[in-house]
């Protein structure tokens, strides 16, 4: 089992908190419903999710030598109509940039992520469904 790492959460007043991660850099969280003033929590939540399984495929393909020079990962979420609302599907879209990107090196970059390394998809996993896609765009010359 790995060493502990702290997250510290601290109430900030106005239904704000300051969350500081053992990295000690601290992010702000918004709880408060419709004022939209900072990520809230379930965003932050989602966003880790399509950050790990991102960091993961862009260094397999950058590994395999691909020419991309752009890269996101668009991620859609449902959740439950009934509290609590937890979600049930995670559809995660990755689209690739670049100049002759193989498709076969970026659905293998986002199994090898999704099936194997991210473990925040090894956690959601259990309780949502993860369905992914990939869109490869070309990239002009000199780009």
């Amino acid at each position: 089992m790995s060493e502990d790492r702290v997250t510290i959460i601290h109430y900030a007043g106005d239904e704000f908190f300051t969350a500081t991660p053992p990295s000690g850099h601290a992010v702000t969280l918004d709880v408060k419903n419709g004022r939209r003033a900072a990520a809230g929590p379930l965003e932050m939540f989602v966003a880790g999710v399509g950050a790990c399984t991102a960091a993961d495929v862009i260094a397999i393909l950058l590994k395999k030598r691909e020419q991309v020079t752009d890269y996101r990962v668009e991620v859609r979420t449902h959740r439950r109509e009934d509290h609590p609302r937890a979600f049930v599907r995670f559809e995660m879209k990755h689209i690739v940039r670049g100049h002759s990107v193989s498709a076969a090196a970026v659905q293998r970059a986002i199994e090898l992520s999704t099936d194997k390394y991210c473990s925040a998809v090894a956690t959601v996993r259990p309780t949502a469904e993860v369905v992914t896609s990939f869109e490869i765009q070309t990239a002009e010359l000199g780009t």
